[in-house]
Order: C-alpha cells, then sequence, then structure tokens
C-alpha cells in the first residue's frame, strides 16, 4: 500500500486533487483538512533585485529564508453541493485564496455551479495546485496578467459523465480585479477555457492533455489620455472623453501537456502560448519596470498604455531510472510589448519605459522525493532581459535565483 501511495505522488497528472478548483474529493466526506508548507532559502544574482520567483529581494539583501506558501484548505462534500475554503499563512501574513461553493444538479454531476472566490479557469498552470507542480513558480506571464491566479465571481463547468468524459467546458464571470480587491467599477470580466484529456493512450502509458482558453475584459480609464502603439513607441491620444472610458483587455491562450510513463520513468512535457492586449502604465521609480504591464487590483490613477503582448512557456521533467529523482527543463518567453524592438525602448520620443522590456527565463534542477509527503526541489533560474537604450537595461541586469525548497503535503 506505501509503495502504491508512493508512485500515486510521483504520477499526479489523473488526479482532481490537481485542480485548485475543487474539493479534495467529491466522495462524500464531511470536513476534511488538506495541505502543504513550502519553505525555501534563495540566493540572487544581485542585491535588490526584482524577482517573480517569491517576490522581489530588499534593496540590502541577495539571499533570503522564507516560507513561499502555507496553505490550509479545508473542505466538504455532500450528495449534491461543496464547499471549499483556503488560507494561506506565510512571514507576511495570512491571506484568504478560496472561498467557494459548488453544487450540481440532483440527477447529475456532469455541470457544476461555482460561487465565491475561485482561481480563473484559464489555460492549464493557472489551476494547476502549487502543491503539485514540479517547478517552483508558474510562468512570468501567468504572474504578471493573473497574479495570485484567484477573482471573485461565478462559474459554469460542464464536464460530460459518459461519451464526452474527456471534454470540460467552464465560463466564468468575475470582477477583473483579482482576488484581494473590491471590484473597481462596473464592468465584468468573462473567462472561458475548453479543455481535453486522454488518459489511458497506448496500453494506458500515455496521457494527453490540450485546450484553448479566452479572456474578454475592460479597465476603466481615470485620465483623458491613452497611450496608444504605433509600431516604434507610443503616441498619446488625448481626449476628454477618455475620463471613464475603457479599454479591451483580452487574451487568447492555447495549452498542452503530455506524460508518457516508459521503461526509463516517467516523461512529462507541457506547453502553452497566449497573445492579447493588456492595458499598463508606464513604469517609474515606484513603480519597477516589470511590474508595469500587470494588472491591477485597485483603479489605475495615471495615463493607460496600450501593450499587445506574447508569451509562451515549456516545461520538461524526467523521472530519472523510475527512482525518486526527477530532472527539471523551463523555458518562458514574455513580452509585453510585442511591437517594440528592444533596441528602441527607451530613445527619445518614443513613450517607452521598462514595462515594455522582453524577458525570458531558462530554469533547470530536479526534485527529491524524500518520502510519500516531503519533497526536495533545487532549482535555478538564468533570467536574461533585452538590450535597451534604457539607462540600467542596456545590458543584461543580474537577476538570477537560486531555490532550494522543502515542501510537506498532507
Amino acid at each position: 500500500m506505501r509503495k502504491l501511495l508512493f508512485f500515486t505522488l510521483l504520477l499526479p497528472f489523473p488526479l482532481f486533487a490537481q485542480n485548485n478548483n475543487a474539493p479534495s474529493s467529491y466522495d462524500l466526506h464531511d470536513i476534511k483538512i488538506t495541505g502543504y508548507l513550502q519553505t525555501q532559502y534563495q540566493k540572487a544574482g544581485a542585491e535588490g533585485i526584482n524577482s517573480f520567483s517569491g517576490g522581489n529581494f530588499d534593496k540590502n539583501s541577495s539571499d533570503r529564508f522564507m516560507i513561499r506558501r502555507g496553505r490550509l484548505k479545508i473542505d466538504r462534500a455532500d450528495k449534491f453541493s461543496s464547499i471549499v475554503f483556503q488560507i494561506d499563512a506565510t512571514q507576511n501574513g495570512v491571506n484568504l485564496m478560496d472561498a467557494f461553493i459548488q453544487f450540481h444538479p440532483e440527477e447529475t454531476k456532469a455541470i457544476l455551479f461555482t460561487a465565491g472566490l475561485f482561481n480563473r479557469p484559464f489555460g492549464h498552470s493557472i489551476v494547476y495546485s502549487s502543491g503539485y507542480r514540479d517547478f517552483p513558480e508558474r510562468a512570468r506571464v501567468f504572474q504578471t496578467l493573473m497574479p495570485r491566479e484567484r477573482d471573485i465571481g461565478a462559474m459554469v463547468t460542464v464536464r460530460p459523465e459518459k461519451k464526452f468524459h474527456f471534454l470540460t467546458a467552464e465560463i466564468a464571470m468575475i470582477n477583473g480585479s483579482g482576488y484581494n480587491a473590491r471590484d473597481y467599477d462596473s464592468r465584468k470580466d468573462i473567462v472561458g477555457n475548453l479543455g481535453f484529456k486522454f488518459d489511458s493512450l497506448a496500453n494506458k502509458k500515455l496521457h494527453i492533455g490540450f485546450g484553448a482558453s479566452i479572456y474578454k475584459g475592460k479597465v476603466r480609464s481615470n485620465t483623458d489620455t491613452y497611450y496608444r502603439n504605433n509600431g516604434a513607441g507610443f503616441t498619446a491620444d488625448t481626449d476628454s472623453g477618455h475620463v471613464n472610458g475603457y479599454v479591451s483587455r483580452d487574451y487568447y491562450g492555447a495549452n498542452l501537456q503530455l506524460q508518457y510513463d516508459n521503461t526509463f520513468g516517467t516523461s512529462s512535457f507541457k506547453a502553452e502560448y497566449i497573445t492579447g492586449k493588456q492595458p499598463g502604465v508606464a513604469a517609474s521609480a515606484s513603480l519597477a519596470g516589470p511590474l508595469a504591464s500587470q494588472s491591477f487590483s485597485v483603479q489605475p490613477t495615471t495615463d493607460l498604455y496600450l501593450r499587445e503582448f506574447s508569451a509562451y512557456y515549456l516545461w520538461l521533467t524526467q523521472q530519472i531510472a523510475k527512482s525518486r529523482f526527477t530532472a527539471l527543463l523551463a523555458y518562458d518567453m514574455y513580452d509585453p510589448n510585442d511591437k517594440v524592438k528592444g533596441a528602441d525602448i527607451g530613445t527619445p520620443n518614443s513613450n517607452t519605459s521598462a514595462g515594455d522590456i522582453k524577458f525570458t527565463t531558462l530554469g533547470y534542477g530536479m526534485t527529491y522525493l524524500i518520502n510519500t509527503r516531503l519533497k526536495l526541489t533545487l532549482y535555478n533560474e538564468h533570467v536574461v532581459n533585452d538590450r535597451t537604450s534604457l539607462p540600467g537595461y542596456l545590458d543584461d541586469i543580474k537577476d538570477d535565483v537560486f531555490t532550494a525548497r522543502l515542501q510537506y503535503r498532507w
């Protein structure tokens, strides 16, 4: 039994527990408590760097110990409904992560209704639990566009039980302002996801998943000026009618997951591509460059910059000789403004800023399952930014990060 549990942890592809928008099990149960704790040491390439690996480093620090995640999940499932409540406790305090109710018609579980605070149903990695993910963090693009992954709203999920059991369709209406904020305008955002999963191919050794997602939203303008992309920078568009106007926040994504249980050990490949429009602001002394294109949890008070972006990630994992060791290799790219070349950023009259810089990240490392609950991860990220004409970004900055993490899951 212990051996079976161990290999279940090695091969988590089919498990419901991967999905954050679900209780620990849909089987009938009273109050159940699960969770995980991630404690880690990190070493950065320089003091005070901006980082998407657990947050920015303090200005006089290039290494740190921290609690990355301390999740406590409480859920319950009865015949027709379930409830999920999850908090995150770290050195930064206690935050509410999930709080939603799900229910379904008496005669079927093929359709689920969800209301409350939940993960936005976009793509694969957003709803995939950090307690099961091999890589320490999600790709930069998702931390920028959908920080902390959650939002408040309502969702309908269709998961046929028989003939089309491989299909999952989801559509949600959300505030658009994130998991820890009140909605700051009267517009709501729409998120849709269509996913396919096949777990029994090639004598049950091959597992395939793929899907497509869409996000349609709006961002309110608080000023009379937009900055529109002209191919070499931005042009100001000033009109008193822009105050209280709205600009589009649109994302389109596609994702793929492959897993093959071979004689050497389980091989896994995951990829997502996303493109669209992301209204942002200009980087400033008080707003770090990469965060200028981040989604807002409060009303932006400065002029909006209308950017078109593209991004992707590639994740490869390989179990070593069916042992407790797994090798990790990842590459991701996020270009917040794919209409402007790096050398043009910062040139006179371009109105560009550090918020327009493209970043790529090469990650590599390994995990070791010490036992069925305890996992060690060693991982290094080599982060590269485009060379620009901006002071401070004339060359690649030293923002690599090494992470050593222990995780205990129960």
